[in-house]
This record gives C-alpha cells, sequence and structure tokens, in this order.
C-alpha cells in the first residue's frame, strides 16, 4: 500500500483521537463492544455504569486503550443529573443502556423515561450528536404489515398491537424511541438511531445475555423442540460498527435497520447442529402441523451505503458458542468431527 494510503487508512483507524464521547450502560452485550470499537479508534470514552467497581464491568477495564482512555461512571437513567454530570465534557453520546425483558414494570419506565431524561441531558450539555440504540422490535410488529414486503426504516411497530400481545419490550422500545425524535426535534438534538434485529456473536461481558440464551438451550438439551417462528439476526461486531459509523458520517440522519440474516428456527438449529454435532440440538419443531412460518425479510442498504460489510449468519452462531465455551458457560462436548469450522 503506497505511503500515502496507509496514512489516510491509518487517520481513519484514529477518528477518535482527542475527542471524547459517553456511553450509557457501558457494560452491556453491544456496549460492551462499542466501547472496545471507541476505544481502538482513539475516543476516549465515559462509560456509565450502575457500580464502578462491581467486578462484572472488569472485562471493560481490561480493553486495550482503557486503562488511559475509558472512565466508568455511576449513573442512573431516572436520575437526570447524573446523566448531564456524566455527559459533561462529551462530544457525543450513545445511549445503549436499556433493559430487556417483557416485564412491564421493568421495561417501561427505564426505556421511556430514561431515553427522554437522556435527550433531555444531551441538549443541555450541548452534546452535538446522540446515537440511540434501539430496537428492529419498533419496527416490525403489526398485524397488517405484508410479511412479503421488505420491512425498512420507514416502517413502525403498532402499539395496540403490542400491549393486545404483552409484548412489553418492543412496546416500550417504541415509545421510547418516538419520544426520543419528539424531543430531540424540541430540544434541536442531532439524533441518529440504530435499529438492531436479534444479535449473536462472542460475549465480552461474564455472564449470558439474553440474545445469546437465544442459542444457548439449544445446546444444553434445556429447549427439547423448537418452535415454529422466524428470527433476524446480525453480529455484534456490525452492531457496534454501525453505531460508530452513524456518528461518524456527517450526513447520517434518521433510523438504520441492522439485519444480516432471517431464519426459521428450524434452519437455526440445523445450522447449530451441523457447527457443531455434539450437542443434543432439537431437531423437531413443536408445531410441526403448520407450515414454516415466514420470517420478515428486513432492509439493511442504509447500513451498507455507509460501507458495512456483514459478518454472515454462520460465522457468528460459530463464535457465540466457541465464546460461551471458553467462558465455561456452556460445557464442551467431545467433538464428533473436527470439520464444522465455517469458512
Amino acid at each position: 500500500m503506497p505511503a500515502a494510503e496507509t496514512t489516510a487508512a491509518a487517520a481513519r483507524a484514529l477518528s477518535g483521537h482527542g475527542r471524547t464521547v459517553c456511553v450509557t450502560g457501558a457494560g452491556g452485550f453491544i456496549a460492551s463492544w462499542l466501547v472496545k470499537r471507541l476505544l481502538d479508534k482513539g475516543y476516549t470514552v465515559r462509560g456509565t455504569v450502575r457500580n464502578p467497581v462491581d467486578p462484572k464491568n472488569d472485562h471493560l477495564r481490561a480493553l486495550d486503550g482503557a486503562a488511559n482512555r475509558l472512565v466508568l461512571l455511576r449513573a442512573d437513567l431516572l436520575n437526570p443529573d447524573s446523566l448531564v454530570a456524566a455527559f459533561t465534557g462529551c462530544e457525543g453520546v450513545f445511549h445503549a443502556a436499556s433493559p430487556v425483558t417483557d416485564d412491564p414494570e421493568k421495561m417501561i419506565e427505564p426505556a421511556i423515561k430514561g431515553t427522554r431524561y437522556v435527550i433531555t441531558a444531551a441538549a443541555d450539555t450541548g452534546i452535538k450528536r446522540v446515537v440511540f440504540t434501539s430496537s428492529v422490535g419498533t419496527v416490525y410488529m403489526n398485524p397488517y404489515r405484508d410479511p412479503s414486503k421488505l420491512v425498512d426504516d420507514t416502517c413502525w411497530s403498532d402499539l395496540e398491537y403490542c400491549k393486545s400481545t404483552e409484548n412489553w419490550y418492543c412496546y416500550a422500545k417504541t415509545v421510547a424511541e418516538q419520544g426520543a425524535w419528539e424531543i430531540s426535534r424540541q430540544r434541536g438534538v442531532d439524533l441518529v438511531v440504530v435499529n438492531p434485529v436479534l444479535v449473536l456473536g462472542p460475549l465480552l461481558q461474564p455472564t449470558v445475555n439474553a440474545s445469546t440464551e437465544h442459542v444457548m438451550k439449544y445446546l444444553t438439551g434445556s429447549a427439547k423442540t423448537y418452535v415454529n417462528a422466524a428470527q433476524a439476526y446480525v453480529h455484534v461486531r456490525d452492531v457496534a460498527e454501525a453505531h460508530v459509523r452513524v456518528y461518524e458520517s456527517p450526513g447520517a440522519s434518521g433510523r438504520y435497520i441492522c439485519a444480516e440474516s432471517t431464519l426459521h428456527r428450524g434452519e437455526l438449529c440445523r445450522a447449530l447442529a451441523k457447527l457443531f454435532p455434539e450437542y443434543p440440538i432439537p431437531t423437531r419443531c413443536k408445531d410441526d402441523a403448520t407450515p414454516p412460518v415466514k420470517g420478515y425479510l428486513f432492509s439493511n442498504q442504509r447500513l451498507r451505503d455507509l460501507g458495512i460489510d456483514f459478518f454472515p449468519v454462520r460465522q457468528y452462531l460459530y463464535e457465540t458458542v466457541r465464546s460461551l465455551q471458553e467462558k465455561g458457560l456452556l460445557p464442551v462436548q467431545p467433538t464428533i468431527d473436527d470439520d464444522h469450522h465455517p469458512s
């Protein structure tokens, strides 16, 4: 590579040099990878967590660059003063903190009020841009949508449908995102939203998160069958990269769906069984009398336009399982053969 190109590549790699940003909920699955990516690019990162000295955040302190450019701060989404303190001195905020549950008491208030407080605190501290980690749950929950049509950033979930089906996660995330757009317009905050589908890949944090449990249950024998359902997936590295790309792209605006593949649960289990045949992965659908459900297909074109080339599903399924094994969260079984690494 010519010297000029090498210099340009190095400059892009360290585009965060001398810049400070805040990541809320820094210890979470997506947020941990986002902190890692920001540190790799030279940013100084202020990460909000419930308890900065809790050992469960040690994985953040172990990241390259963390010793000099990562500060963990105690903050509460429902305490606006703590958010103002965390954001002061930052040029941008990545709001990644959110519960992941269908318990309305644990989901609704932190997601909705917390997001409003984050946008308000960003406005009060002169933040240049807020990148909000929303969810595809704000996009596809609508019984009137044609499943054969591509789902894109113009689509919204139906709040009444979310309530009637008691999907409080999708309900809260939808209200939270709509509220974020409303208050950002009122306060003049430059808001960009990333809407990931179910996120897989290696864990940085020490515990199993909700999306990883989605795969793990098929490996432990706790799930004897798979449900007749489909799900879209994406690699956690691509989600972290999407956040950084939309933050750094001056023209980025609106919503960015972050999705790679849509698989029926049967396809997911067959892919896992091919990669890891030593595990008791279910082979039968719980509802085998009904034709397989077809999942929504999501458009990731807006992120591809920003240069993201998504990892294939086979790779991140493999990396998820290997990560669970390496962290001692999934027992390693004697392998049947060594010819199932994704290539």
